[in-house]
Formats: C-alpha cells, structure tokens, sequence
C-alpha cells in the first residue's frame, strides 16, 4: 500500500477547492462513457478517503481491476491537471500567452504560415507587456523559423528586424539569467554561513558579489533585469548587516512596480515579496513611521487583490502579513506587555527565511 505521502494524484485532489471539484466534475459528466464513469468514480472515492488506501478503493470501485489502477490514476491525474488549466487560463495570463503559441503551431503544422504569424506577433506584443522575455524568445525563434522555411512575403526588412529582436532578447536573457544566479547564490551563502562576522568575512564576501556581478548592464535594463539585480543587492548587504543599503534596494524593488504597473496583476508573488522585505528593511533600521505606512499599504494591497491570488501567493501574503503585524510590536516593544522587551535584535543569526527575501524580524517562519 503506497503511502499517501507519496502519491501525487491523491495529493492533487486534497488540494482542490469546492469549486475546482465542481468544475471538473461538470466537465466529465457531459458524457456518460465507461472510461469517464471509472475516472469520476476514483475521483469520488479518493476525494471521501482521508488516507491513501489502494485496497479501500479496489472495494468501493469493483470495475476497476487492480493491474488497471496506475493507468486509470495517471489519466484522472492528466485530466484534471487539463480542467485545472482550463478554469485558471483567465486568472493566470501566462497559461493564455502559451495557449496562443500552441494554436500558431498548429496554425503553422496546417500550413497557414501568414495566419500563425499574425497570432505570433499578437502574443509577442501580449509577452513584451507582461515582461516574459523567455517567452517572448520562443515566439521571435518561431517567427525566424518560419521566416527563413517558407515564403511569407513579409517585409524587405523583415530578416534585419527579426535579427535585432533576436540579438536583444539573446543580451537580456544572459543577464536575467547571471543575476538570477547570483541571487540564488548569495541566497545560499547566507544559509550556510550567516551574517558577516568579521573583516574576513566582509573582503570574501565583497570579491565573490564583484566577481559574480554581470558587467556592461545597460540603463534600459528589462523589468527581471533590475528585479533580479536589486534582489542579489538586498542579500549582500543584509548578509554584512548594512542596512541602510539594504533597505535602499528593498524600496528600489518595491518602486519598480510602480514603473511596470501591469506586473502588479502578473506577478503578484513578487511584489509581496518585494513589501516583505521592504517591512523587513524598516524593521532592521527600526523606523516606526515608514514600518506603519509599508504595513499599511501591503494590507491594503491584499485585500484589493487575495481573490486573484494563487495559492503560492496567498500563503505568502498571510505569513508576510502576520509577521509584519507581530513584527510591529517587537518595534513597539509592547508584544509581551514590557516596553523594550524582545526588539528582534539578538535573534538575527537564528532566523532561516524562505528564498526571495531576507528573514522577518523574528523567527515566526521556523
């Protein structure tokens, strides 16, 4: 009997809503065949057990013979992953971007090359807005493909254009990807060594950042461009305890979406994380009036918006929010009712965050 633990259909299921059940139920109940029968009847009894138990369901769905379970779990398993898409394409406008490069392929596979074109050059403009630059190199790659195996009579400067988008595309994806990496990394000196301790400590970690740090940036840098460089910044300077500088790259971060307003819909798990260090930053420099405005703002933030969050986010936003709060009182020193009492000073080198920011002011994540 495998554990429940490690069974991922039965896992999936747990994680359903009411109305992501009710939406997968009402799309396989149009037709009443015995395949889609079985896959509702396993869907059903999974979703009445609280522990996974294969014999229990053997029992309770007799059609379904014990050398058919594994393919019967992987097709539930597919489909419902296929209903899932379906119902968040219109939250997530990411999964719509993809769709529509799925249909220029199959526009471009029935050789209606000027049609698959018309529908790349849409969803290049939908990827350049929501700063999906990876995206947005699959789709140029796919217009070059096209371009250069059929005749399109595209524009004479057609070949130049595409080469220009390809080689811009080709800078960003190189520095996105370095600065991405050496967040990543700074991410992972800190869990293994803390704080700097000393001068050493200091000098290796200023010529590994240096080193590390991609030259020839660009001023019109691309929105992950400078996410992923302030990000690096933060880490540096909260892992050598500077944090004036640090709270300088915290609201640097958070301004950006100011600059790029439409990220704050498609990327709403950044931005929380961009106000929880934000808060974390004027916690540290112990500043109550910007702490009260920063925490203000945030709740306000996801009150407007926790019914378009996806669960990553929504959790995000809960223990941001609550630490934040808890965080308030350290500041005040009025959290066990003593003024001065728990400052959130001495527990620095305890804390482990998770990644995409430093720890809160106390160890509430633990």
């Amino acid at each position: 009997m495998p554990n429940s633990l490690n069974d991922a259909l039965f896992i999936l299921i747990k994680t359903l809503t009411k109305a992501e059940k009710r939406n997968f139920q009402l799309a396989f109940n149009k037709n009443n065949d015995n395949e889609e029968v079985l896959f509702i009847q396993l869907f059903n009894v999974m979703d009445r057990m609280k522990e996974y138990d294969e014999e229990v369901i053997l029992k309770k769905v007799p059609d379904i013979k014990k050398q058919q379970l594994s393919n019967v779990k992987a097709h539930l398993y597919k489909h419902l992953l296929t209903t899932l898409r379906l119902l968040y394409k219109q939250k997530d406008p990411l999964i719509e971007l993809r769709e529509q490069l799925d249909y220029a392929r199959v526009l471009y596979n029935k050789g209606l090359y000027t049609q698959s074109l018309k529908l790349l050059a849409k969803a290049k403009t939908s990827a350049r807005e929501q700063e999906e630059v990876m995206l947005c190199y699959e789709i140029i790659e796919f217009e070059k493909l096209i371009e250069s195996r059929h005749i399109t009579r595209s524009l004479e400067n057609r070949a130049e254009e595409l080469s220009g988008e390809s080689l811009e595309i080709n800078t960003q994806l190189n520095h996105i990807s370095k600065l991405s990496t050496l967040s990543l990394r700074m991410y992972g000196l800190y869990l293994k060594l803390g704080h700097a301790r000393d001068e050493k400590d200091v000098l290796m970690m200023k010529s590994f950042f240096e080193t590390n740090l991609p030259g020839q940036l660009q001023p019109n840098m691309s929105f992950y461009e400078k996410i992923y460089m302030y990000q690096a910044h933060c880490w540096y300077y909260y892992i050598l305890q500077d944090f004036a500088m640090y709270y300088r790259y915290t609201q640097k971060w958070v301004d950006l979406f100011t600059e790029y307003p439409s990220l704050l819909k498609t990327d709403q798990d950044m931005y929380v994380k961009a106000m929880h260090n934000l808060l974390t930053a004027h916690f540290y420099t112990m500043n109550h009036g910007k702490f009260a405005e920063t925490l203000s703002a945030f709740e306000c933030y996801i009150d407007q918006h926790q019914d378009s969050f996806n669960e990553n986010t929504r959790t995000s936003s809960f223990v941001y929010r609550y630490t934040a709060k808890l965080n308030r009182h350290f500041l005040g020193g009025d959290l066990y009712g003593r003024a001065g009492h728990g400052t959130g000073a001495g527990n620095a080198d305890r804390r482990t965050p998770a990644y995409g920011g430093p720890a809160p002011g106390i160890g509430v994540l633990l």
